[in-house]
């Protein structure tokens, strides 16, 4: 008879990522597919995905709307705008059903853009996980770092996705 295995319960950490990735697999812009959760105490207070305003046309259906972002560097980025990210999205679902998220962490499929960043700061956020590296996330680190929001990034590598 074989060995039974014993199960390993995941970390609180890799459930809320792991709720994460679903909440992505709503997204409507194939651009990082990206989705959040908001998380205080181990209790869920909210979930976003990437996606177009209620009621508006989104990516997957009329295609991307482009526009080119110029890092510190001198380099280009392409970025689409016609979406609102992941981590936004969780912080209005919350807003709009009256949920304090002060104190929470925003667990999320890649580093959080500046714009991002800067709402997390202002909302409360104390924590932010992320699957992986964003590539124009240096001055989010930074912003991160001065406004005591801690961040932890699990793998190392770069998020990629087309056209970036």
């Amino acid at each position: 008879m074989p060995e039974a295995q014993h199960y390993v319960r995941p970390s609180w950490d890799d459930y809320f990522m792991e709720i994460a990735r679903t909440a992505a697999k709503r997204a409507t812009c194939d651009r990082g597919r990206s989705g959040a959760v908001l998380v205080k105490n181990n209790r869920i207070l909210s979930t976003g995905y990437v996606g177009s305003p209620s009621g508006m046309k989104h990516c997957d259906e009329i295609g991307h709307l482009m526009k080119t972002a110029y890092d510190d560097k001198g380099g280009t980025h392409q970025h689409c705008v016609r979406t609102t990210h992941a981590e936004m999205n969780a912080m209005i679902q919350a807003a709009r059903h009256g949920i304090a998220i002060e104190g929470a962490t925003l667990y999320c499929k890649m580093e959080p853009c500046l714009d991002c960043a800067k709402a997390i700061i202002n909302a409360g956020i104390t924590r932010v996980v992320c699957e992986k590296k964003y590539h124009g996330a240096h001055l989010t680190r930074d912003f991160f770092a001065e406004a005591g929001v801690k961040l932890e990034v699990l793998n190392d590598s770069l998020e990629e996705y087309p056209d970036q």
